[in-house]
This record gives structure tokens, C-alpha cells and sequence, in this order.
């Protein structure tokens, strides 16, 4: 991590967001944004708000409504010399952009022979807890990290959004950086009908103003334990910290942050202190990223696994609306899961 040197200030993840961009757009001229209104308008979730009026019109500008599109065009803007950053403006719409993604950004070092590179980053927020039904609620990660030559990053607060933000943008591959949307104004601790608290007073909201970044494939303890690991990331860190807070389990809990490259190095170390492990996340479950990760601690922590590996997941429906919070991995499951794993 490079040395902060300028006072923190407290922002929500929105803020850091746009800090990050807004710090990139003045170090380095390549820098571009674009995406479906995210010049004047500031994006949808207004994560792009003012930085068009700040470093003009050729530097963050508005696309048509095609993914296809935008990132087509990002990835030409890469070959050229460039460092776009597209937004899609809600992950469920990226699927129209993947032939360019997985066929072209994600191939461009490998098939020049490392004559070119693909440095792009694509924004896009994902995930559910907001009512957003089947086609605003999706958590398509485990496509991404599936696809070789493309970095997956999902930060859970606003600190890590934009040091993570930055090292993306300054990264000479092609990145896609999903943003848990729920937790944009504040942490989710799973219980819906609970208020909501804003960022400024929970850890992790101490943003400073001025550039620094955190290293990209580094994984965070958020909380550490003997009992168990489970490794979690997104909106779910909170969850998942809520729950063990709540029901008195000593655990470790394991930021990913970086779904790939994986630091698998923190939780190798991790699952042979404690012997177990559960995996949180809210994609559905059958080819989800949890599978991976259970299937890499089965592979390099057996001898010293007391249980099975847990997984807590959405299930393998489209995200269904009036039943949100019946699908969400929420407060109820993770703790039978923690009494089932601790019974093992």
C-alpha cells in the first residue's frame, strides 16, 4: 500500500468512488470515463457527480444504451494508449458487452504476444437489497473470475473501494470492479426491517482526500478468531460480522476483496489455525465463486479440517422481488450454518 500522507475524511462508498476517479482523472490524462449518464446526469447512483463539469466533456461523457458498445469502444481507447473506465450501469446489463470483454480485453495481452495491453477497468454496481428485482439484483462474479486474463475486485467499504478503485485503474489488464450497491450509503447488517446507519459511524469511512491505493490479489482480516474462517466479501462481510457478533462465535472472517488474482496464501493460513471454514456470498450457488473456494481448501487444508466446508448462498432462482429476502443469504441461515459447522 503506498504511504497516505493528507487527513481522512469521512465518506460514504459513493464518495470514495468518486474520489478515486476524480484523483485519476487529475494524475493521468489517459484516464477516461464513459457509460450511460454518467457525464451531466453523474450516473444513476450519482457516482460519477461533478467530475464532467470538473475535467470536461472528452474526459467523462455519456454513451447510447449498448454495453456492446461501450465496451467495445473501451477496449479500442485501451489498445490505442488509453485508460478507460466504462460503467455498466447495473451488473445484470454486462452480458451484452461479454464477447468483448472475455474475446477481446481479456485476450489482448496474451494474443499480441505482449505487444499490447488492455489497461480497463469496468464499473458496475451488482447485487441485491434493494428491491431490484430479476434484471437489478444479479451477482455475476464467478463469470468474470472463470475467464483468464481479467481481475475481479469487490470492496466492502468505502477505504477499500478506492484504494482498490485506483490500483484497478492503474492496473495493466483489464479489471471489472463490481460494487455491492447495497451498502453504497451505509453497511448491511442483513436485517432488512432494522434502519439503516450511515457510513459515518462504522469503521472503514476514514477516506483520505488525496491519492493512495491498496494492492490488488491482498486479502483483509476483518476479524480474527480461533473457532472457524469464513471468507466472505461484498455486502455479506457485514452480514456474515453482524451475525457472528450477535450469536458469540469466535471466528475469523476473511475480506477477499479480490476475487481474482486470490490471496490464497491469507486463507491457507487462516482455515489450518482453525480447522473450519464456511464461504458467504449471496450469487446462486451451483457454480458459484463459494464453490471454488471450498474446492481450495479441500485441496490444500484437508488434514487439518475438523468438518465439511460450508457454503451460504442465494439459491439457483432468478432473483425473485417479493421474496427478496427470503433468497438473500440473511442473519437466520448463516446462523444455522454456524451451529451446523461447530457440530461437525
Amino acid at each position: 500500500m503506498v504511504e497516505i500522507t493528507d487527513t481522512p475524511k469521512r465518506m460514504n462508498m459513493i464518495e470514495a468512488i468518486n474520489s478515486a476517479l476524480d484523483v485519476m482523472l487529475t494524475r493521468d490524462p489517459d484516464v477516461v470515463l464513459m457509460g450511460e449518464d454518467i457525464g451531466y446526469f453523474g450516473g444513476v447512483f450519482r457516482a460519477t457527480a461533478g467530475l464532467q463539469a470538473k475535467h470536461g466533456n472528452t474526459r467523462v461523457f455519456d454513451t447510447p444504451i449498448s454495453e456492446c458498445g461501450i465496451i467495445g469502444a473501451g477496449v479500442g481507447m485501451a489498445a490505442y494508449g488509453l485508460r478507460p473506465v466504462p460503467e455498466i450501469q447495473f451488473a445484470d446489463y454486462i452480458y451484452p458487452g461479454l464477447d468483448q470483454l472475455v474475446s477481446e480485453a481479456a485476450r489482448m495481452r496474451y494474443r499480441s504476444a505482449n505487444d499490447y495491453i488492455c489497461p480497463m477497468t469496468v464499473r458496475s454496481p451488482f447485487g441485491g437489497g434493494i428491491f431490484g428485482g430479476q434484471t437489478h439484483s444479479q451477482s455475476p462474479e464467478s463469470l468474470f473470475t472463470h475467464i483468464c486474463g481479467i481481475k475481479t475486485v469487490i470492496s466492502s467499504n468505502p477505504y477499500d473501494a478506492k484504494g482498490l478503485l485506483i490500483a484497478a485503474i492503474e492496473d495493466n489488464d483489464p479489471v471489472i470492479f463490481f460494487e455491492p450497491k447495497r451498502i453504497y450509503n451505509g453497511p448491511f447488517t442483513g436485517y432488512y426491517d432494522r434502519p439503516v446507519e450511515p457510513w459515518a459511524k462504522h469503521d472503514g469511512s476514514d477516506v483520505p482526500t488525496d491519492y493512495y491505493r491498496i494492492e490488488l490479489g491482498k486479502a483483509a482480516t476483518v476479524r480474527e478468531g480461533q473457532a472457524l474462517t469464513i471468507l466472505v466479501y461484498g455486502t455479506m462481510v457485514h452480514v456474515v460480522k453482524s451475525v457472528v457478533d450477535e450469536v458469540g462465535i469466535d471466528a475469523e472472517i476473511i475480506d477477499l476483496r479480490t476475487l481474482l488474482p486470490l490471496d490464497i496464501e491469507a486463507i491457507d493460513t487462516s482455515v489450518k489455525k482453525t480447522g473450519r471454514c464456511m464461504v458467504v456470498h449471496e450469487a446462486t450457488r451451483t457454480s458459484g465463486f463459494g464453490a471454488e473456494l471450498a474446492a481450495l481448501v479441500q485441496e490444500r487444508c484437508f488434514y487439518h479440517l475438523e468438518a465439511p466446508v460450508e457454503r451460504v448462498t442465494g439459491f439457483d432462482t432468478p432473483y425473485p422481488h417479493s421474496l427478496e429476502w427470503a433468497y438473500f443469504p440473511g442473519p437466520v441461515r448463516i446462523a444455522r450454518a454456524l451451529e451446523k459447522i461447530m457440530k461437525d
